[in-house]
């Protein structure tokens, strides 16, 4: 490892996939929410997805260990547990970062809860016959939490406790969605992952449930903004306040305001990225040598869906090159399709469709693969059947399945 503060696309590169177990998976002893953790947040809006974000990043981790961390009480493999001390999950699959579904560990929740809703809107307020006012929001939170307090209700059972707790206005249906309308309550649900009254529970059939997670304390919402910007750094960094911003979904201006603070305070110091300027935590500018690099990041690699490093990882067009940028971005956004990484950088879109016991993995290179390269990425696809429990088959050809919305 070396120190510079002339930080290389190829040197950042090594290092976060160092740091986000894509150079060498968890080893056994790693628990799945210290591979979350590690990942900070793993986007959970098809949990399949997140499923394979985890266990494509630690040996041996199937779709079964991370559900018996997000719901062990549920687990097949879990001990009954005590009726007066139900197991407590390590993971909590509920509104994160963009206010999107994401898997956090537990113990991350105190900083999760507070820095989250500190984050300004950026988005317009509904009109004023739809919207709650800032009382009644706070009513339906405080509604939420104790009416999830101990169980797993549905949407319309919850629906039915909130109203119950607060009054028929909640119940009001006023909100336009899915063509149907949705009663006033549910425009704060989000709010209610974010600040810790809701989570979600495991399915009831097909149909979702929600409970409450572990309770506990937030930290005061400075310290746990400033926390999470430290966080980002070790994770994702070097990276300006705008690649925190885009990542987060918060006002540019906020980003820096909160990175001025850091610096300020001897938190995060300033380094060259590419030649421009970009942060890093105080102290933590070795990067590994140059054939180190290559080899943190050589060969070939599946990522899901919104899997975090492509969503985090910055300058995006760096990222993805070339033919890269058209195929596999979504008007820009990142994560709407799966992606086929090689040496580092994205190479190929992929789509797994699964029939029962059995997935068929279509690839498509954007690039020629060596004879090397498809051996590895035969073994890749046999990876993703492990993760999700089935047998894979690889087919290399054209994906003709859109972009996820």
């Amino acid at each position: 490892m070396t120190k510079t503060t002339g930080i290389t696309w190829a040197a950042a590169s090594a290092r976060r996939f160092e740091r986000q177990f894509l150079a060498m998976p968890a080893r056994t002893d790693t628990s799945v929410a210290d591979v979350a953790a590690a990942m900070l947040g793993v986007h959970a809006q098809v949990l399949s997805a997140a499923e394979l974000s985890v266990g494509l990043r630690a040996d041996g981790v199937t779709r079964a260990d991370v559900r018996g961390a997000l719901w062990p009480a549920a687990s097949p493999t879990a001990p009954p547990p005590p009726p007066s001390s139900p197991p407590s999950p390590s993971l909590v699959k509920t509104h994160g970062p963009r206010g999107t579904v994401h898997l956090l560990p537990a113990r991350d929740l105190p900083m999760w809860c507070a820095a989250l809703p500190a984050v300004p809107h950026g988005t317009a307020a509904p009109s004023a016959d739809v919207r709650l006012t800032e009382e009644q929001a706070r009513q339906v939170v405080t509604a939420i939490a104790a009416a999830l307090d101990g169980a797993f209700l549905t949407i319309d059972e919850l629906g039915e406790e909130v109203v119950a707790r607060t009054g028929p206005w909640a119940g009001d249906l006023v909100m336009p969605a899915f063509q149907t309308m949705w009663p006033r309550w549910r425009q704060v649900m989000h709010r209610a992952g974010q600040c810790g009254a809701l989570s979600f529970g495991p399915n009831r059939g097909r149909r979702v449930t929600y409970t409450r997670p572990p309770h506990f304390t937030p930290l005061p919402p400075e310290e746990a903004s400033r926390l999470l910007v430290r966080r980002y750094l070790y994770a994702y960094g070097p990276a300006p306040p705008r690649h925190f911003a885009r990542w987060l979904a918060a006002p540019p201006a906020w980003a820096t305001a909160r990175f001025a603070e850091l610096a300020a305070a001897g938190e995060i110091e300033e380094v060259r990225f590419e030649g421009t300027p970009a942060w890093v935590t105080v102290g933590d500018t070795a990067f590994p040598d140059a054939p180190e690099r290559h080899e943190l990041v050589r060969g070939v690699r599946l990522l899901p869906y919104f899997d975090a490093y492509v969503i985090a990882a910055q300058p995006r067009e760096l990222l993805f090159p070339g033919a890269a940028y058209r195929r596999a971005l979504a008007g820009g956004q990142a994560g709407n399709f799966p992606v086929l990484l090689v040496d580092g950088v994205v190479a190929g879109v992929w789509h797994q469709r699964r029939r029962g016991r059995r997935t068929t993995v279509t690839v498509e290179p954007l690039v020629p693969l060596t004879a090397r390269g498809e051996r590895e990425l035969a073994e890749r696809v046999e990876g993703v059947g492990a993760v999700l429990e089935a047998e894979a088959e690889l087919v290399i050809g054209e994906v003709t399945v859109g972009a996820h919305a």
